[in-house]
Parts: C-alpha cells; sequence; structure tokens
C-alpha cells in the first residue's frame, strides 16, 4: 500500500510543478491586464480633465466608458485565475502533506509489528 501512495505523491509533486508553471503565466497575465486597464483608465481621466468634468464626475464617468469597463473586467477576471490557480497549489501541497502522513503512519506500523 505505500508504493501506492507514494506514486500519489510523485503524481501530486508533478501536479504542483504544473501549477506553479501556470501561476508564472497566469500571474503575468494578471500584471498585463491590471497595466492595460490603468494605462485606459489615466488615459480617459485625463480626457474627461481636458474636458473640464467636475473632479467627482470622472471616476464615476470612467467606469462607465465602455473600453475602460472591459479593460477591469479582464483585469477582474485574471485576478480570479490567478487566486484560483494559488488555491489549486494550495490544494495539492495539503493533499501531499495528507499522502506523507498515511505513509509515516504505515512505516510506523510496519515497524512496530
Amino acid at each position: 500500500m505505500s508504493y501506492d501512495l507514494i506514486q500519489q505523491i510523485q503524481q501530486k509533486n508533478n501536479e504542483l510543478t504544473l501549477s506553479i508553471k501556470q501561476l508564472r503565466t497566469n500571474g503575468t497575465e494578471y500584471a498585463k491586464a491590471e497595466r492595460d486597464y490603468k494605462i485606459l483608465l489615466r488615459t480617459e481621466v485625463l480626457k474627461l480633465r481636458d474636458k473640464k468634468v467636475a473632479i467627482g464626475e470622472i471616476d464615476k464617468t470612467c467606469y462607465g466608458i465602455p473600453s475602460v469597463a472591459e479593460a477591469r473586467f479582464k483585469r477582474d477576471c485574471a485576478k480570479v485565475v490567478y487566486q484560483a490557480n494559488l488555491e489549486a497549489i494550495n490544494s495539492i501541497k495539503l493533499q501531499i502533506r495528507i499522502l506523507d502522513s498515511q505513509i509515516q503512519r504505515e512505516w510506523g506500523a510496519n515497524i512496530n509489528d
């Protein structure tokens, strides 16, 4: 049975490695989406300031501009994917610890037999 647990740990380690690589990709996408959103938001704020829109109305107006709203949506989606990837990594680590504990219990039981 320990052999099966060791195989499961190896599989989880492979999953963890893939998830960490994916985290880098997702993190980069999140950072790009954040950058694009902030650049677009700044551009639109400056346009509204040039049009003499009241300061208090600028953010309310900017967030309703379709291109800004779309950039914000893409940023938020990228953030959720990144956070989900982090949670998956934490879950895999927990699964590895559980399997490791099972192996330790089995080895401890075998030593005492």
